[in-house]
């Protein structure tokens, strides 16, 4: 019994020890991607051919997650705000649901398992084939050619997607709570106008969004760039990046809420 217990012990430390040391090299290799991003300014097609990749071609899903989100909010909104007789401020529940936490959460996981792990299985693809290697020998970085990009497109695409979904979603309560349940629509967008705030709700929830992007990209890129040249590596890698991105994104947005919110 004791050696198991040591066994267990040694397990566990192993794990914490290999834990900080992937965290290490994964912010090295951050400072990396940083410091080669003046080629992004440089050759801005780049960026503009990821932004396409990763956030146009994430536009439907986005688009009509928001929808049904949005129609799904106002349905029990209404059953729970027509118990107290306040139907009125059914657009200020979806509106301040959406703008804090409903659209900043659920675009960045979207745009986690949509976009983030096509980059990490190209860019894991791309060393398999011996492509990254080919453009050391050829004098191409492949930070700065591959990485950076992808990188700073999935941190420009993240805020934009949000924004729309927030505004699908919104958009989908309005058909739900006035269209269908008769809801007053002068009192659904009054209301709605005179209780959101810019800078609590809309700021704050974008900015919630550009550190989702940031860290989702940062996950994408470095597991891919990481990513053993295998068929079994790359599929490691791709699951990886789901699965770390969806645990990282709600953990930052309990940091983040807690530290936005706490004075509301």
């Amino acid at each position: 019994m004791v050696d198991k217990g040591w066994l267990t012990i040694r397990g566990v430390g192993r794990y914490a020890i290999e834990a900080f040391l992937r965290l290490g090299y994964a912010t090295r290799f951050l400072g990396l991607t940083l410091a080669h991003s003046q080629v992004c300014l440089r050759r801005p097609r780049l960026v503009v051919r990821e932004v396409y990749f990763s956030g146009v071609l994430s536009l439907v899903i986005i688009l009509v997650s928001g929808l049904f989100v949005g129609m799904v909010l106002g349905l029990q909104g209404y059953q729970t705000l027509k118990t107290y007789g306040s139907e009125s401020a059914l657009g200020v529940l979806v509106a301040l649901s959406l703008l804090r936490e409903l659209g900043p959460v659920i675009t960045a996981l979207l745009f986690a398992s949509r976009a983030g792990s096509a980059v990490t299985a190209e860019i894991g693809l791309m060393k398999a084939t011996e492509q990254l290697r080919a453009m050391e020998m050829m004098a191409v970085d492949p930070i700065a050619r591959v990485v950076a990009p992808r990188f700073w497109a999935g941190v420009i695409s993240t805020p934009l997607l949000t924004a729309m979904f927030t505004a699908m979603g919104i958009y989908g309560g309005y058909l739900v709570g006035v269209v269908l349940l008769g809801v007053d629509e002068g009192s659904f967008w009054s209301q709605m106008q005179s209780s959101v705030d810019f800078r609590e709700d809309v700021v704050n929830g974008m900015l919630k969004s550009l550190v989702f992007g940031f860290a989702i990209s940062w996950i994408a890129v470095f597991e891919g760039y990481d990513a053993p040249p295998t068929a079994e590596g790359v599929s490691g890698a791709t699951t990886r990046t789901v699965v770390t991105s969806a645990l990282t994104i709600l953990f930052l947005d309990y940091i983040l809420t807690s530290l936005m919110f706490r004075g509301i």
